[in-house]
C-alpha cells in the first residue's frame, strides 16, 4: 500500500480527493490538513466519509510519516511554499492549484499577480493530462493538475490542432456548474442570483485561458489566440465547453471524426461520442468529446465533471501513473446518468 496525504482537506477538491482515495485498493489516506479543523475527525467534518475514513485533521502535513505522495488542494500561491519541503523529503506532489501549470514564470506573474517562488520545481513539473502526456507522468515527481475548464477544452481541441486541419485560433464557450467556484460564498453564487440564470464572468481574464493557449501552441506548433468565455449555469457539477475552430483545408465530418477516434479510441476515460452529455459523466472520471462540422468550421465539445476529471479524479489518475499503479485504479466507475 502507498501512503498519501492531502494539504487542504476541507474544500471541494480536497473532499472529493478523500472520497476517491478512501476506497482506492492500493492507497492508504494517512493524513489530511486543515488549520481550522486540526484535531477534529475528518468524518465529522465530512459526514459522507463515515465508515470509510478514521483519521483526524492535522495542522501540518509534516505531522505524518512515510508518505509517498501529497496532494496540495489549496488556493494558488500556497503550493509553491509547501512543495519545496515536500520534495526535499523525497515526497512526490500533485498540485491542484495553478502554481505549477504555466511553464513561463512571467506568464504566471501576469495571470496570478505575483512572482513565482519555486522556479526549480516549476521547471521539473509535468502538466497532468494523462491522455496527452502519459509517458511524462510515469516518471514525474511534481505534477500540475490541469484546470477544469482547461481540461475540457484541451481534450476537445488538441487532436485537431495536432492534425494541422484547423487554424490556431480558438473560441471556447465554457459553461460550468457552481461547484467550480469553490466553497466561499459570494453574491454571484447566491441562489436567487444564479439559480435560474446563466452568468458570463472573467471574460478575457480567466486563469484557465493561458493553460488552453499553452496546449494549443504545443500541439499546433505555432502561436495561438484563444478567446475564452466562461459562464456559470445553475447546476452543481459539470462542464460543457464548446470550441469553435476554422478549417484550413477541406474536410468532412467523417474526416474529423476519424481524427478523434484515432486519438481517444483506446482510452479508458475519454470517449468520442455523438452527443456529449454532462449527466452521462457526472460523478465519474470519464469525459466525453464530440464534434460537428458546419461549413468551414468545426465545433468540438468537451464534457466532464469539474470535480472529478476536471480536478480530483484526474489528480488520482496522475498519482496512479506516478506511483506505478494501474491507471484506472480507484476510478473505474461510470457516470450517474441521471
Amino acid at each position: 500500500m502507498k501512503k498519501v496525504g492531502i494539504i487542504g482537506g476541507t474544500g471541494y477538491t480536497g473532499s472529493e480527493l478523500s472520497r476517491l482515495l478512501c476506497v482506492h485498493p492500493d492507497i492508504e489516506l494517512a493524513a489530511m490538513t486543515s488549520r481550522q479543523n486540526a484535531g477534529r475527525k475528518v468524518s465529522d467534518a465530512s459526514p459522507f466519509l463515515k465508515g470509510y475514513l478514521d483519521i483526524s485533521f492535522t495542522e501540518k502535513i509534516s505531522d505524518a510519516e512515510g508518505l509517498d505522495l501529497v496532494f496540495v488542494a489549496t488556493p494558488h500561491g500556497v503550493a509553491m511554499k509547501e512543495v519545496p519541503a515536500l520534495r526535499d523529503a523525497g515526497i512526490k506532489v500533485v498540485d491542484l492549484s495553478g502554481d505549477y501549470r504555466l511553464r513561463d514564470p512571467k506568464q504566471y506573474e501576469k495571470w496570478y499577480g505575483h512572482e513565482h517562488a519555486d522556479l526549480d520545481n516549476l521547471s521539473k513539473s509535468v502538466y497532468g493530462l494523462p491522455e496527452l502526456f502519459r509517458s511524462k507522468l510515469k516518471g514525474a515527481v511534481v505534477v500540475a493538475n490541469p484546470g477544469c475548464y482547461a481540461t475540457s477544452a484541451i481534450l476537445a481541441v488538441s487532436p485537431l490542432m495536432k492534425s494541422g486541419l484547423v487554424d490556431a485560433h480558438v473560441i471556447v464557450d465554457g459553461k460550468s456548474g457552481t461547484s467550480g467556484a469553490g466553497m466561499a460564498p459570494s453574491q454571484r453564487l447566491h441562489h436567487p442570483v444564479c439559480g435560474e440564470s446563466v452568468i458570463p464572468y472573467s471574460v478575457g481574464s480567466h486563469r484557465h485561458t493561458p493553460e488552453i493557449e499553452m496546449a494549443v501552441d504545443m500541439f499546433a506548433g505555432s502561436s495561438s489566440e484563444v478567446v475564452f468565455v466562461p459562464q456559470l449555469v445553475p447546476i452543481v457539477r459539470g462542464i460543457l465547453s464548446s470550441c469553435y475552430m476554422r478549417l484550413n483545408k477541406d474536410a468532412s465530418s467523417e474526416d474529423v471524426s476519424a481524427i478523434y477516434e484515432k486519438q481517444y479510441g483506446a482510452e479508458r476515460f475519454v470517449h468520442y461520442v455523438k452527443e456529449p452529455s454532462i449527466r452521462a459523466v457526472v460523478g465519474s472520471n470519464h469525459a466525453h468529446v464530440g464534434s460537428e462540422t458546419v461549413g468551414g468550421t468545426v465545433v468540438a465539445f468537451g464534457v466532464l465533471d469539474n470535480l472529478v476529471k476536471g480536478a480530483s479524479g484526474q489528480a488520482v489518475q496522475c498519482m496512479n501513473l506516478m506511483l506505478g499503479l494501474e491507471e484506472a485504479a480507484g476510478l473505474d466507475a461510470p457516470g450517474l446518468g441521471v
